[in-house]
């Protein structure tokens, strides 16, 4: 370079190379497809293990093509891809056209006779899960009384609830020590008045008949008194009265019996108290008409 003259810049640019860089966004839509086509998987499962046969007859019908034909014939009309009749246009085509749209009768009496039952057989289940409802919500009622009076917490124990094929059965037991009767005698103590008081709210809110049995225990031998079987009618029939004075209607009382040590509650020890009881059973039937519901 001669003297005098301006030196030469020079600009060098270096182009860093990229590692690792972007590889674009296109792993992020299969991730989310991936993600999605999970997410209804699962959701199947769960509606397949949790709907009816009904539910899934009902969306299977809904996602049915509505266009397609019900007939092989190649077409879905009227006529369903075939002409008036096998000998052409005039003959007794429009006839044929007639007895086809015409509905067709039954076959027999017996198929109605089947039709009917099973519409009512339909009514009787229908009314026998209402009745299941009710009886369980009655007992329901009946537990919360229990919690809810402070004089019948104590007493809460010697209740026994719980439902049978004949309907919903209450006992009121004997405990050791306290018992709901004073021995031979029919004439309940107001422990068992109380009991038969709280019992009587609850079967007020219902229509259903009542069976009222009595129950006593073997002696300490294990032998039966002979004296059991008036002795347990008498009580179940005190127990009767005390529930018709708490506003139980007497046309629902359908039977009062005494079975003295005849069905224990505790087989295996008939002479324990738990084996004296007044059973009280709202049975699983239609209510009682009155003698002019039909007129």
């Amino acid at each position: 370079m001669a003297v005098g003259e301006a030196p030469t810049i020079i600009i060098k640019k270096i182009k860093k190379a990229d590692h690792g860089g972007h590889h674009g966004g296109a792993w992020k839509v299969a991730y989310a497809d991936f993600v999605t086509a999970m997410m209804a998987f699962f959701l199947l499962m769960w509606l397949i293990n949790t709907t009816s046969p009904e539910q899934k007859r009902g969306i299977a019908d809904y996602f049915a093509p509505a266009s397609v034909s019900q007939t092989t014939s190649g077409s879905g009309g009227i006529l369903g891809g075939t002409s008036l009749a096998d000998s052409g246009t005039k003959s007794s085509g429009s006839k044929d056209i007639v007895q086809a749209l015409a509905p067709e009768a039954p076959p027999n009496v017996t198929q109605t006779g089947q039709t009917q039952t099973q519409s009512a057989q339909t009514s009787q289940g229908s009314d026998q899960k209402a009745d299941t409802a009710a009886l369980t919500s009655a007992a329901q009622s009946l537990r919360q009384a229990m919690q809810d009076m402070p004089e019948l917490a104590e007493l809460s124990k010697q209740i026994i609830v719980d439902q049978t094929p004949e309907g919903l059965r209450v006992q009121l037991v004997d405990q050791e020590g306290r018992s709901m009767f004073k021995e031979g005698s029919a004439e309940p103590n107001d422990r068992a008045k109380l009991l038969l008081r709280a019992v009587a709210s609850v079967v007020n809110k219902l229509p259903n008949r009542i069976t009222i049995a009595g129950h006593t225990s073997a002696d300490a031998d294990g032998h039966k008194a002979p004296g059991d079987w008036a002795l347990s009618s008498a009580r179940a029939d005190a127990s009767r009265q005390i529930l018709q004075s708490a506003g139980v209607d007497p046309d629902r009382i359908y039977q009062v019996a005494g079975k003295a040590a005849s069905d224990p509650l505790y087989p295996d020890d008939p002479t324990l108290p738990g084996n004296r009881r007044i059973t009280i059973t709202l049975l699983r039937e239609a209510p009682v008409l009155p003698s002019d519901a039909g007129m």
